[in-house]
């Protein structure tokens, strides 16, 4: 009987029943891979919850940005209210990674800010992981990376029940082993305190503190407590309390494991030497040496994931222990958004090891740094078992190895995907034109795409000049300026938007009517068969929605569009007829607005108050940290660095808490605002920061 108990005020309609019941069956059959094809608005979600509840395995769902797996999270957590739903995306409110730049002889020293509240989410789902079996994790590409032993992290946990003989000084010694801190003052997660022969433990898995009460060397009382009252919450017979990080090691391991670097070190020292690099040379010994004091002095430094292949006892080209391995046994695999998502997971690993390869070769690391890091492809799928590949326009990759794949076109809400028209390119813009003044007269929007930026930007200011409320947008704006364009449209203050790539995350615009898609038979990547479908979806949330796609003759990526929309349209339009639907749109309210000037910046914070979160705040910071991420990748970390002050100053003047997807509190105690400069390699060793990264 499955663990799980799915909870949910309907029961699954329209397509839904045949969907979990083709997966279903599938999975039983034994088949690895299955495609679930489900439109947007179509609730793929509940059928996934619907699959999970009936498999009954441990399940594992990952999205390729944090703002929609934090929208997954709070779908799954109201989905099981019973079970263990975690969340696991990267814990940095940003983060520029380490870097050297031989042209300008400039060292980036890598910098971050831990947002302390995902770290903490990020330490129960591992913790859930090996406690329990009910537990699903939403997380986001970073599940690839590694993260640390989990035969170590649970051979470190200490657990204390009531009636133990044990020795005060024994706890606390085994809890400094597993990197908890001693503060008596104003204890936080990740520490403890000592009253006596009370011992208070407050794990930074957990929202409640461990209360220990000894006699005479017997454990007397074991109780959770509340951290800001003291008060008891419940007694307890056992308590377990895991590593306050996930990269620990046990004393045994230590030695051996240093000797192992050390060994590497001379090898690396020896070959610079040989090659006539004497300053590498100096820099790898004088860095890595102060790195294994740490280690020894306090058994961790800045950084030590760098030397996760030694302290883990793994040959060289081995993959790292990642969130994967802490399943423990078979568990199901949903790959949301699966056109984007794959293509996401199979690039991470060539930009890591290009970055690190250039810190090997000046010294900066010893060779085995570039095993820590994400998995490669073939290493992801060795590690998953059975896959859900979910999207509305799923990739050849996903059909190729599905042998099942399941359609689920019907949405609840009546609506139907919006008719298509192909119209000549000759006087495409006065066309155009009449449909925006058309729509305008009824209070709709109309979204319009081209192929460059700079015809958005004079296709925009022809309209304009001939007297038509029209704005364009491209990703050379400020991210924040994005935004507002949006929410001015959404508001009315314009009718027409002009871009290039409207698919952005969190482009939800219910008040759009007409797409029009300007140059359709430009073959490409923006023109191709999913994209004309995706960007026809952003108007399938409009009752009357419709899309103009202008083009000299019909490629064979719109005849697929083309095809694709108007059979999903015939069988929504079928199914409205035989339950007696009368579609309805998607009406979704704006939020209040405020503006506030930051004072030293000068940046301007739009914070939008909406059931207790700022949601278009988190919106601009994912935005920006993917452009951050996207010039790190790409070597321009000076742009990287600009791009990370910003977000600091944004999230400092908001009081966002984290890359969650909604920023719901006051901002952590561990993020900075501060620029902080790049140095010059040979200007000596530059402040190392606090926490590790690679």
């Amino acid at each position: 009987m499955s663990a799980f108990r799915l909870v949910a005020p309907f029961e699954p309609t329209g397509d839904q029943p045949q969907a979990i019941e083709a997966l279903c069956r599938s999975l039983a059959a034994g088949n690895r891979f299955q495609v679930l094809e489900g439109v947007t608005g179509s609730g793929k979600t509940y059928t996934m919850a619907n699959v999970i509840a009936r498999l009954g395995l441990p399940a594992l769902v990952i999205s390729h940005n944090k703002t929609l797996a934090a929208q997954l999270y709070g779908e799954f957590r109201e989905f099981f209210p019973d079970n263990a739903v975690e969340y696991f995306v990267s814990y940095y409110d940003y983060y520029q990674p380490e870097a050297y730049i031989p042209q300008t002889d400039t060292y980036i020293e890598k910098d971050a800010s831990i947002n302390e509240e995902i770290e903490r989410m990020r330490l129960s789902a591992t913790n859930s992981l090996l406690s329990r079996r009910d537990v699903v994790i939403v997380a986001s590409v970073s599940c690839i990376y590694g993260l640390g032993s989990p035969e170590d992290y649970e051979g470190m946990v200490v657990r204390v029940a009531r009636g133990d003989e044990v020795d005060r000084e024994q706890i606390l010694a085994r809890l400094v082993d597993i990197q908890y801190t001693r503060n008596d003052i104003a204890p936080s997660r990740g520490t403890f305190r000592v009253r006596g022969d009370v011992v208070e433990v407050y794990p930074p898995y957990g929202r409640n503190g461990i209360r220990i009460e000894l006699d005479c060397d017997v454990v007397g009382a074991v109780s959770e407590t509340d951290p800001l009252t003291g008060d008891r919450v419940r007694e307890m017979d056992v308590a377990v309390i895991s590593p306050a990080r996930h990269f620990v090691m046990p004393e045994p391991k230590i030695k051996p494991a240093m000797a192992r670097i050390v060994s590497e070190l001379d090898e690396s020292v020896t070959r610079f030497e040989r090659e006539g690099k004497l300053l590498e040379a100096q820099r790898i010994h004088q860095r890595t040496m102060y790195d294994m004091e740490m280690i020894r002095e306090i058994g961790y430094c800045s950084g030590i994931e760098n030397y996760s292949r030694h302290l883990s006892g793994r040959s060289a080209g081995e993959p790292p222990a990642t969130l994967l391995d802490y399943f423990g046994g078979e568990f199901l695999t949903i790959i949301d958004e699966s056109h984007a998502t794959l293509p996401q997971l199979r690039g991470m690993y060539n930009g890591d090891q290009a970055r690190k390869q250039v810190l090997v070769d000046h010294g900066f690391r010893l060779p085995s740094a570039k095993d820590n890091r994400p998995l490669r492809m073939d290493e992801f799928m060795r590690k998953v078992g059975r896959v859900i590949f979910a999207s509305a326009t799923p990739g050849e990759d996903e059909l190729s190895m599905a042998p099942v794949r399941v359609e689920q076109l019907i949405r609840p809400t009546g609506l139907t995907e919006p008719p298509v028209e192909v119209r000549p390119l000759e006087n495409q813009v006065d066309d155009l034109m009449a449909e925006v003044k058309e729509h305008a007269a009824r209070s709709e929007r109309v979204l319009v795409t081209t192929l460059t930026k700079r015809t958005a930007e004079d296709l925009a200011r022809y309209l304009r000049e001939a007297g038509l409320r029209v704005e364009h947008i491209h990703s050379d704006m400020d991210a924040l300026e994005r935004v507002r364009v949006l929410r001015r449209l959404r508001e009315g203050k314009f009718d027409c938007l002009v871009g290039i790539n409207l698919l952005r995350e969190g482009l939800d615009l219910p008040e759009v009517a007409l797409v029009a898609i300007l140059d359709a038979d430009k073959e490409g990547f923006l023109r191709s068969e999913r994209s004309l479908i995706q960007v026809a979806g952003r108007t399938a949330r409009h009752l009357n929605g419709k899309v103009i796609l202008y083009a000299a003759g019909v490629t064979d990526s719109m005849r697929r569009m083309l095809d694709a929309t108007d059979r999903r349209r015939r069988i929504q339009t079928a199914y409205n007829a035989e339950h007696g639907i009368t579609p309805r749109g998607v009406e979704r309210a704006l939020q209040e607005m405020h503006f506030a000037e930051e004072d030293a910046a000068g940046v301007e914070a739009m914070v939008v108050r909406e059931a207790g979160g700022d949601y278009d705040v988190a919106l601009v910071i994912s935005e920006m940290e993917r452009e951050m991420i996207e010039a790190a990748d790409a070597l321009e970390y000076e742009r990287a660095a600009h791009l990370r002050d910003q977000i600091a100053e944004l999230r400092h003047g908001t009081g966002t808490d984290g890359d969650a997807g909604r920023g719901t509190g006051p901002r952590p105690a561990g993020a900075r605002s501060r620029k902080k400069p790049v140095t010059g390699a040979r200007a000596g060793r530059s402040t190392r920061s606090s926490r590790g990264g690679g």
